[in-house]
């Protein structure tokens, strides 16, 4: 096992990396840039190291600094949580050259699954139902032309080395494709310095629903059962929750098996997800592999009682996994708190926080690291909260959410609080009867 780890991140995931250690008697370093002084994770951390100012590029980017601080304090291996250099294949080969181990995929697995085109083709060969669409990389402007034409409308069009929503755009005619390929390669070139793009048939009516998988060194491979993203915003994800309400017996065991079926296809090692959209008719279709701990993964900590954070340090050191499969036994739903004006088109809102009081009781958590008199920098991310609920049922877990929420109080800034409430009130959201189309069907 390993003496110290060096978390390569910030705010809650960096906290929440800590927390697991600790229960682990391993020492932790946390680096932060100038920003964050104040910051939990510097706080609670057995060592800290300044790497540099506010801008990300400087300081939570910045490999060399990060090595380096790895090296000083003779940490033996790094936890890059989530975002940042979590998917950087280069910062992955880098901690292998400096016998440093890297809580994460290898360069290899990154380079495998990073970009969606590869990762597509992979995924056909072995035989895990893919969206159709085009043959990797769309040479011109020409070529997408046809494929469209091929397909049949709507389409989507995806940045090869997108994520969060950039460099993606629905065509729903044709009359609109050169706009929205224009749009989608000038923002891929501005957001990833890449603007490859490849295009897809646009399922309609889907739900987007993970699969949460672990693999280790010995070939050995198993899924903790699946996860409801389909609440989003721009592609952003706002609330998940496990079981997904449109999930069945079979179909948990279809996906289940295809997403271990692209687990050992690659050979992977470590803590991932499997990204599929399922449409109304219950065919999915893989979507993405993220090779990395997810934002959302407390929801499957809380159904099947199991630390992800905890198993993704054992498959580093080399510690073998038990392969079994894991179904969901209660119910959570996790709400992303963000410091953002969701009545002003969520406007994100940096600033004091003067007053803060965190809900609890029976089946309530919260993962965050702010506090009362914690300023929130303009420069990274704005989610601050996840509020997880878990209860027997899934109507007790959203009537614990009501009440978690209403006692949630984050004073001196806007949040989504006010949204999750609304949300948490729908109709359609109390009967499970939603898609990722709910936001731009549903003014909240």
């Amino acid at each position: 096992m390993f003496n110290k780890i060096l978390i390569a991140n910030r705010g809650e995931i960096a906290l929440r990396i800590i927390n697991t250690c600790k229960e682990m008697n391993i020492k932790t370093v946390a680096v932060y840039s100038t920003a964050d002084s104040d910051s939990l994770h510097v706080k609670f951390a057995d060592e800290a190291v300044c790497i540099g100012p506010p801008q990300s590029s400087e300081s939570y980017l910045s490999i060399p600094k990060i090595i380096s601080a790895a090296e000083i304090t003779n940490a033996d291996a790094i936890h890059p949580g989530y975002g940042f250099l979590a998917e950087n294949a280069q910062f992955s080969k880098i901690c292998t050259e400096h016998e440093i181990k890297f809580i994460g995929a290898s360069e290899h697995m990154i380079n495998k699954m990073g970009d969606k085109a590869v990762a597509k083709e992979t995924m056909k060969k072995a035989g895990v139902p893919v969206i159709p669409g085009s043959e990797g990389i769309i040479e011109d402007f020409s070529e997408a032309k046809k494929l469209s034409n091929e397909m049949g409308y709507p389409v989507m069009l995806k940045a090869s080395a997108g994520g969060g929503g950039k460099g993606m755009r629905a065509v729903w005619n044709k009359n609109d494709l050169k706009k929205c390929w224009d749009g989608a390669k000038k923002e891929a070139l501005a957001g990833f310095g890449n603007d490859d793009m490849y295009i897809e048939k646009l399922i309609e009516e889907p739900r987007h629903i993970e699969i949460q998988v672990v693999g280790d060194q010995y070939g050995n491979a198993c899924h903790l059962s699946e996860r409801d993203c389909s609440i989003q915003r721009r592609h952003q994800k706002l609330v998940e929750e496990s079981p997904s309400p449109f999930m069945t017996d079979e179909l948990r065991k279809k996906m289940g098996d295809a997403a271990i079926k692209a687990v050992k296809s690659i050979k992977y090692e470590g803590v991932g997800t499997v990204e599929f959209l399922v449409d109304k008719n219950r065919n999915f279709y893989f979507m993405e592999m993220n090779t990395r701990i997810q934002v959302e993964h407390p929801v499957t900590e809380e159904v099947i009682n199991y630390d992800l954070i905890c198993e993704q340090i054992k498959v580093a050191a080399g510690i073998k996994i038990s392969g079994k499969n894991y179904t969901p036994v209660l119910h959570a739903i996790e709400c992303r708190i963000n410091a953002e004006d969701s009545e002003n088109n969520f406007m994100p809102c940096p600033g004091l926080i003067t007053n803060v009081y965190k809900p609890g009781g029976h089946g309530i958590r919260i993962d965050t690291h702010v506090y009362t008199g914690y300023i929130i920098p303009p420069y990274y991310d704005s989610m601050i909260a996840k509020l997880i609920t878990v209860a027997q049922t899934r109507e007790e877990a959203i009537s614990k959410m009501k009440r978690a929420l209403s006692e949630f109080i984050l004073e001196g800034v806007k949040t989504t609080i006010p949204f999750h409430k609304k949300l948490m009130n729908h109709k359609d959201f109390i009967d499970g009867d939603y898609t990722t189309k709910f936001m731009e069907e549903n003014k909240l």
